[in-house]
């Protein structure tokens, strides 16, 4: 003996059907045929009731309601009275009895694709997860107070005026300007200060300045211990990075031989 297994769709009510029934009749509501979907609804309900399947009483008004919109239109419609142009009556146009069906069924098909945007943005909120925030107080940096809170543009304005007082009062300091040197004449001194140490001896490049010497004599210098390396009269070296520099003379020279070279600066 062959089973037969039924399956029916689970309607939250009875509109809910009968929009099924409309959806797969593929047909406009406004164009329904009550004939029609009431048979199909009073099939429905029928196999509920044989899968015994309980029939809620809401199901049961609306196959009362159809059930009653059917009889209406079986009835034969009055016949249209022709009046005569002395009687001005008017007469209102029957209400169709589909009508306030229809006005229901537009409503809740309205209500339920809101209900069902509804349910589609519930489905993507849940897939975002949330933190809840933290205190970022210890990570924050210190506010700093302001060093001139209180004061006002007139105090430090007599503040800068009293400053610039004491300034005029200071004692002008008067620099002489040495005549600028040339690189063969410091090539000179540098030849008489190694005269000192012998051959092999050893100086230290900051020997040969001072403290009041100006930035171009400390130049002038620099360049006449170039000009006696590429004379190699002496070799240069450093112990350590950013050391003083060691000058060794290998020349065999003294500085009358020196006094007839050929320097272009």
């Amino acid at each position: 003996m062959t089973t037969v297994t039924y399956k029916l769709e689970t309607f939250e009510g009875p509109l809910d059907l009968l929009l099924h029934l409309i959806d797969k009749a593929e047909i406009d509501i406004h164009q329904i045929s009550i004939s029609e979907i009431t048979d199909q609804y009073l099939e429905y309900l029928q196999d509920m009731q044989e899968l015994e399947l309980e029939v809620t009483s809401e199901f049961l008004v609306m196959a009362a309601t159809l059930l009653s919109i059917k009889s209406k239109q079986l009835l034969p419609k009055p016949p249209v009275i022709e009046m005569d142009d002395d009687f001005d009556y008017l007469f209102e146009e029957e209400e169709d009895p589909r009508d306030e069906l229809i006005r229901k069924l537009i409503e809740y098909r309205k209500y339920k694709g809101i209900a069902a945007h509804l349910h589609e943005r519930e489905w993507e909120r849940s897939l975002i997860f949330s933190k809840e925030p933290e205190d970022l107080t210890p990570f924050m940096p210190e506010v700093q107070e302001n060093p001139v809170k209180g004061l006002h543009a007139a105090d430090l304005i007599a503040v800068f005026q009293k400053a610039m007082r004491r300034a005029a009062k200071r004692n002008t300091v008067a620099r002489i300007h040495r005549d600028e040197i040339s690189v063969k004449d410091r090539l000179k001194e540098v030849v008489s200060a190694f005269e000192h140490v012998g051959k092999g001896g050893r100086l230290l490049f900051s020997k040969l300045l001072h403290t009041e010497m100006s930035r171009h004599e400390i130049v002038v210098t620099f360049l006449a211990v170039l000009e006696l390396m590429k004379m190699k009269q002496i070799v240069c070296y450093q112990n350590r990075l950013f050391d003083d520099i060691v000058m060794e003379w290998r020349g065999e020279g003294s500085i009358d031989e020196f006094s007839g070279i050929e320097i272009d600066y």
